[in-house]
């Protein structure tokens, strides 16, 4: 990802805008969602709570070793209840008018990241230190992803709620993730389709795979992922 801070909450702001401009026709929709247990409404308030995460990270202290955004990630599936409930919770809760709702929490999450621009390492509440650099790629990751699971859950026509750019970012981040853990030289072939895979989107084939992924030597083949897959 860029590394410099600013591009990086750019592009955040970027996909941000991109996927707002595209709520309001959803905004209401208590319909199923592709995800088991979740309404329209429900990955709507996520969305929005997903950001809300950057209004309470504080700058940590000097000398604070941060994780790695691999193992950051990795704690999502044992938390997977909570965010469910929180996020069902936080539609309830702004019902009456989600767009006000969302739209507060993006201005209070964007004015927050601007003011930690100076700091290297973050602690967002109740989670291990992290880089800015790598939290921004966290939320970028949501805004993503849930842009995805909300265009395959209604029919709207025009352009996709997902900024390329962003989309490249987080498949390109996803694949680290996995070839730093493997000592795998892969590279991203096919963006959209790799993040299905690698976040549980679409189930695991050995053709999809090396449909997403390819090696970067000729000589090389892509690996069966099957045990690392999904990633959250």
């Amino acid at each position: 990802m860029p590394r410099d801070v600013d591009a990086a909450i750019d592009l955040l702001h970027t996909q941000w805008d991109r996927l707002r401009d595209w709520i309001p026709a959803i905004v209401d929709d208590q319909e199923p969602s592709v995800l088991a247990g979740w309404t329209v409404a429900d990955l709507v308030a996520h969305v929005g709570r997903s950001l809300s995460l950057t209004t309470g990270i504080i700058a940590a202290p000097e000398g604070t070793l941060p994780v790695s955004l691999g193992s950051y990630v990795g704690q999502y599936p044992s938390r997977a209840g909570e965010i469910a409930e929180g996020s069902r919770r936080l539609a309830a809760e702004i019902a009456a008018d989600p767009l006000a709702a969302i739209d507060s929490i993006a201005s209070e999450a964007f004015a927050r990241l601007d003011e930690l621009k100076g700091a290297e390492v973050v602690i967002p509440p109740n989670r291990p230190p992290l880089r800015l650099a790598d939290i921004i790629t966290t939320r970028l990751l949501e805004l993503v992803v849930h842009a995805d699971d909300l265009e395959r859950s209604v029919d709207l026509p025009g352009a996709s709620p997902i900024e390329d750019d962003a989309l490249d970012l987080v498949a390109n981040e996803l694949l680290r993730i996995v070839a730093t853990r493997g000592g795998w030289s892969l590279e991203v072939a096919e963006p959209l389709l790799w993040v299905r895979l690698a976040c549980g989107r679409v189930p695991y084939e050995v053709d999809l795979v090396a449909a997403a992924l390819r090696p970067t030597y000729a000589s090389d083949s892509v690996p069966d992922l099957e045990l690392e897959l999904p990633l959250l």
